[in-house]
């Protein structure tokens, strides 16, 4: 079994529900993926963060891995984790929903890990209408960073990828739903 093939299954064992839900989009839903429940679990953070590497190792000048608190935050540890076993590291990083209330009141956790102007991915665990991560680059790029595009998890192919593209950035994603429920 490939390593996308497991993480697959892992996928659907533990983050895929066929049940009604409203989305972060607002947007009413008969299943949902709780990626969380897969980047949190061992074997499933370190594929998805071999995945993600792999996914971002072709992009030109990548420096940094990160997203919008909570769902970008394993992976962006993940995918920092295994660019360091690789050889090849780049820093991860994390957004805050808000600033922080005390200390720096800082937008951005890792921010010493990235020069000004550094060339940045988006991860997310789920894309379904693409606020988040257009949420998430608005902010990184009011940080100073340049945002070179995103990567997903999963694409619910719901509109996301398109809203993605039509702000000028790309989306790559490991799985889309028609890929999970094959």
């Amino acid at each position: 079994m490939t390593e996308k093939e497991r993480l697959k299954k892992i996928i659907i064992e533990l983050s895929y529900e066929k049940r009604n839900v409203t989305l972060a989009s607002g947007r009413q839903s008969d299943f949902y993926f709780d990626g969380k429940q897969t980047t949190l679990h061992p074997e499933g953070g370190y594929l998805t963060g071999k995945l993600f590497f792999e996914a971002i190792k072709g992009v030109e000048g990548v420096e940094g891995v990160g997203g919008l608190t909570l769902g970008a935050d394993p992976i962006a540890t993940a995918t920092s984790v295994v660019s360091f076993l690789e050889g090849k590291p780049v820093p991860g990083f994390i957004i805050r929903k808000e600033p922080k209330g005390h200390g720096t009141g800082a937008w951005l956790e890792g921010r010493k890990n990235l020069k000004p102007g550094a060339r940045v991915v988006i991860v997310e665990d789920v894309v379904t209408s693409g606020g988040s991560s257009i949420k998430a680059i608005k902010r990184a790029e009011e940080e100073g960073l340049v945002v070179l595009g995103v990567v997903t998890l999963v694409d619910r192919e719901e509109g996301g990828r398109e809203n993605i593209e039509a702000e000028g950035y790309w989306l790559k994603s490991i799985f889309t739903k028609a890929e999970i429920l094959a």
